[in-house]
C-alpha cells in the first residue's frame, strides 16, 4: 500500500466529516494518552525468540538485524521509520493496533508520526510530531526529513484523499505546514529527496512502469519537478517501493517482494547506471532508511495465520572496516 495502515481508507472517511465533530475537539483537547496506555490489554510483545518470519540477512556487510527494542517498540505497531544521516533522530509511524478501524485511528490521539531521540547511545522515549491545529482532524505518515523540513502525507479535513505537506523545524517545534502537493498527474508515492535537493524519487503505480509500483525520479529544474523518468533498471513486473537515497547519491534502496513477503534490495550507481538490485534482507522487512554509518534501519511486521499482529523498528549494524 502507498500509505501506513488506514491512511488510504481514511481519505475516504475525512469526506463523510466536512468541519471537525465536537468529538474530535473535545478528544484533542484532552490530555493526549501514552502510546502504553493506548495498546490493547490483551496485546501480546512478540519477540525475536517469538517470531515465526523472522527476517533473513544475505549480505557479509552487516550484522545479524535485531529490535531497537524500548521504548521505542512496543506491543503496538512501529512503522516507516526515517533516520537521519547523523544517526541521533528516529521518526516512525505508530498505531496501537494495526487491526483497528480508520475511523478510531483518527480520534485516538497517538496514531500518526512520532520522534525519537538518541543520547548517550540509547533511544529516548518517542514524542508525538503534532502537524495539525488544534481542534482539526488529520492523520499523517509517509514522514520524510531533510535538515529542518519535513516531507508527509496526510489525509486531513479540508482536503479530498491524501496530499503531500511540509513542516519546518525552528523553535524546537515542527510548524507551519502547508500543503506541498506534486503535479497530480505525476501520482507520487512515498518518496525521498536527495541530499542536494535536485532529484525526487517515489514509488508509483502511474502509466508507463513495469506493472505494479515502480521506482521513478524527476530532476528539480529551476524550482519546479519535472516529468517523472522510470528508473527501469531496478524495476519489475513486481511490487518495487518506499525508496531511500544515501547521502552521496550512490546508492538506492527500495522494498520489493521476494518469496512472498517484503525485502530490502539495493542498487549501486556507477556511472551514472543504477546497477541490477541485490537482495540484502527478506522476509517481511521494508522500507529501509540508514544513517551516515550505515547502519540500516528497517520495519519488521510480525504474521501469524494470515494476520499482521504487530510491527517493530529493527536495525542491522554496519560491520567495522
Amino acid at each position: 500500500m502507498n500509505a501506513p495502515f488506514s491512511l488510504l481508507a481514511l481519505s475516504i472517511l475525512m469526506l463523510a466529516f466536512g468541519c471537525t465533530s465536537t468529538t474530535a475537539q473535545e478528544q484533542q483537547s484532552a490530555a493526549p494518552p501514552s502510546r502504553g496506555a493506548s495498546i490493547p490489554a490483551d496485546a501480546i510483545k512478540i519477540t525475536p525468540a517469538s517470531d515465526i518470519y523472522p527476517p533473513i540477512l544475505h549480505s557479509g556487510e552487516w550484522d545479524a538485524p535485531i529490535p531497537i527494542g524500548a521504548p521505542v517498540n512496543t506491543a503496538g505497531a512501529e512503522d516507516s521509520p526515517f533516520v537521519t544521516p547523523d544517526g541521533n533522530t528516529l521518526y516512525f509511524f505508530f498505531t496501537p493496533d494495526p487491526g483497528i478501524p480508520a475511523e478510531k485511528q483518527l480520534l485516538d490521539n497517538v496514531t500518526g508520526i512520532w520522534a525519537s531521540r538518541k543520547s548517550g547511545g540509547k533511544w529516548g522515549e518517542p514524542s508525538r510530531v503534532v502537524l495539525q491545529d488544534a481542534g482539526r482532524l488529520s492523520l499523517d505518515g509517509c514522514e520524510f526529513v531533510q535538515g529542518d523540513r519535513m516531507w508527509f502525507c496526510s489525509a486531513r479535513e479540508g482536503y479530498s484523499g491524501i496530499h503531500w505537506f511540509t513542516a519546518e523545524y525552528a523553535g524546537g517545534k515542527w510548524r507551519g505546514w502547508k500543503d506541498a502537493d506534486f503535479k497530480a498527474e505525476y501520482e507520487v508515492g512515498e518518496l525521498h529527496i536527495a541530499s542536494d535537493g535536485q532529484e525526487l524519487y517515489f514509488h508509483s503505480s502511474r502509466n508507463g512502469g513495469r506493472g505494479g509500483l515502480d521506482i521513478w525520479s524527476s530532476q528539480n529544474i529551476g524550482g519546479k519537478w519535472q516529468e517523472p523518468v522510470n528508473i527501469g533498471a531496478v524495476n519489475s513486473a513486481d511490487d518495487e517501493g518506499w525508496p531511500f537515497v544515501s547521502q552521496n547519491r550512490s546508492e538506492l534502496w527500495f522494498t520489493r517482494f521476494y518469496q512472498g513477503s517484503p525485502a530490502l534490495f539495493r542498487s549501486s550507481k556507477t556511472n551514472g547506471t543504477w546497477s541490477e538490485p541485490e537482495l540484502i534482507i527478506s522476509r517481511f522487512a521494508g522500507e529501509p532508511t540508514l544513517d551516515n554509518a550505515g547502519n540500516l534501519y528497517f520495519v519488521h511486521h510480525f504474521f501469524k495465520d494470515g494476520k499482521m499482529l504487530e510491527a517493530d523498528i529493527y536495525v542491522a549494524y554496519r560491520k567495522a572496516g
